[in-house]
């Protein structure tokens, strides 16, 4: 058993009021120079809808993940290096500028410099963000079909809607919708760390973080089409693909991401989960993609196990992390409460990024069929029957297993019906709980979780050290010299010895010989694992 650390999230998609908040914020903070007008490491789709980019879940047509061979063994869908190589210069599995959709901007200047007493009004025409053309009309955008604006056009085109045996109503007062925000997975199984020729993705061993190395990229783009997500973009100015970072920067000093910091429906929760690395490929390439849903969850390992935090203490974790993963709120929603599940298992990455089904309203339609809707028994049997269709949640998040989302909704029922009980002076029917497998102290306690969770308890991440370059790493033992080894003690010696005067520090070496790269095989280790740095 080897233990390692992974920082998670978890969203819960009834909270999310699709107001794009996480995407402005995100956009603001790491996407808003040249060459990344188009690109959104966070976006909130409307469902059903074809998302962004257009039908980005068809890996029928993308290739994304990976697929099990006859043999048990994973490989990329994209195709093994030989094939890979062979489309190194023509990618036809990357979407286009079609599939996103072209950034424009307006020519605000001609409104602020229009003359007062001109007789026609001024018009701040659309012009191309890529070749500063005019865009005559607009023809779609990042969230084109928000709130299912267009839906007649494009509800037929989501790929799960299209895989489903029922058929979904399109009708306005019979349709229905929900928001869903995404942003990279960060994978414990990451296609596009296996996919790229260069070795400039990596997966840090630390957090479990994927980047991209900027100096090492050559822009093949083999990752933005390995990834079945569609959350790895290239940089047309700079010619580097780019991703979304999880905001290390932030979480290395303890603070949430930038969406999980501006979330106003604070849908957002942050932790560690504990995870054995020697397990990953073997949960990856269960033989029914519904297993692996179930697979991913027994490969994270329980925090408050003694024999697990000696071997992670064993493997190099710090304390703080360990006690991270043991207060960790994502670690409860995912395994101690069961209610939060991975988005699209069946790709075989092993997404770290969970989400909690949103539970339509079904109280209304209950009592207009004349039933109670606040008897439990009725709710809980009516969850199956809601607006929202049990096979379109399962296509998102269990491969079509509809037997373990319906759990998950019923849990969240059974909690709303026992804490109604307890808001009105009652005592709670036992029942409830046990009806979903749950004691009335743990549905409390989800309960404070997922609704009136303090910021500290939604967001629990340890400090870390910030990332060394791989660059400097290669150096070895010259980095010491060069940063001047035994400065800072020097200081401290010097003052407390009564020295007066300013200190002299040891001169650097300079170094004659060229400084040896990381190349593609550096750091790569079992199941697509990245331990270089």
């Amino acid at each position: 058993m080897k233990v390692m650390a992974q920082i998670a999230m978890v969203m819960n998609l009834d909270k999310c009021i699709g107001c794009h908040t996480c995407s402005v914020t995100c956009k603001q903070a790491w996407t808003n120079r040249e060459g990344t007008e188009y690109m959104w490491f966070n976006n909130v789709e409307t469902r059903p809808g074809v998302g962004y980019p257009k039908g980005w879940e068809d890996q029928d047509r993308w290739r994304g993940g990976w697929e099990r061979t006859a043999g048990g063994r994973l490989r990329p869908r994209s195709g093994g290096r030989l094939r890979r190589l062979a489309q190194i210069f023509a990618n036809p599995d990357m979407p286009g500028v079609e599939d996103y959709y072209e950034p424009w901007t307006y020519e605000y200047d001609r409104l602020l410099s229009a003359p007062k007493d001109s007789p026609n009004i001024p018009v701040a025409r659309a012009k191309s963000q890529l070749t500063g053309e005019y865009m005559p009309t607009i023809q779609w955008g990042p969230n084109w079909d928000d709130d299912l604006g267009g839906s007649p056009q494009t509800l037929t085109e989501d790929p799960i809607v299209a895989g489903m045996s029922r058929r979904i109503a399109a009708e306005i007062d019979q349709t229905f919708m929900f928001y869903l925000p995404r942003i990279c997975e960060h994978c414990l199984n990451p296609t596009c760390v296996s996919a790229c020729p260069s070795g400039a993705m990596y997966k840090r061993s630390e957090d479990g973080i994927v980047l991209v190395d900027q100096d090492a990229c050559r822009g093949w783009r083999m990752c933005v089409s390995a990834c079945p997500y569609k959350k790895v973009y290239f940089n047309h100015t700079t010619g580097k693909a780019e991703k979304c970072t999880l905001c290390y920067p932030r979480l290395e000093a303890g603070q949430p991401t930038v969406c999980s910091e501006t979330c106003v429906g604070r849908l957002r929760y942050l932790g560690v989960l504990l995870y054995d690395a020697d397990r990953v490929s073997q949960a990856a390439a269960v033989a029914d993609p519904q297993d692996l849903y179930a697979a991913q969850r027994e490969i994270l390992l329980d925090p408050h196990d003694p024999e697990v935090v000696r071997a992670a203490r064993q493997a190099g974790v710090p304390a703080s992390w360990v006690q991270a993963a043991q207060n960790s709120p994502v670690w409860d929603l995912i395994s101690t409460y069961r209610v939060a599940l991975p988005l699209h298992p069946e790709y075989r990455t092993m997404p770290m990024v969970w989400y909690i089904p949103p539970l339509s309203p079904v109280v209304d339609e209950v009592a207009a069929a004349g039933l109670d809707g606040e008897d439990h028994r009725v709710l809980l049997t009516a969850v199956s029957e809601m607006r929202i269709p049990l096979e379109y949640l399962a296509g998102l998040f269990t491969a079509g297993d509809t037997d373990a989302v319906e759990l998950v909704l019923r849990r969240l029922a059974a909690m709303r019906s026992h804490m109604r009980e307890v808001r009105l002076g009652r005592e709670a029917d036992p029942a409830i709980a046990a009806a979903v497998g749950m004691s009335g102290a743990q549905l409390e306690d989800m309960y404070r979780l997922l609704a009136i969770a303090k910021y500290d308890d939604r967001y629990v991440i340890p400090t870390a050290s910030p990332e060394v370059p791989r660059g400097m790493t290669a150096m070895g033992e010259d980095v010491r010299t060069l940063l001047g080894e035994g400065a800072p003690a020097a200081c401290g010696s010097a003052v407390g010895q009564g020295t007066e005067g300013p200190v002299s520090l040891p001169l650097p070496t300079v170094r004659r010989e060229p400084m040896p790269t990381a190349g593609p095989g550096v750091g790569v280790g079992v199941a697509g694992h990245v331990g270089g740095r």
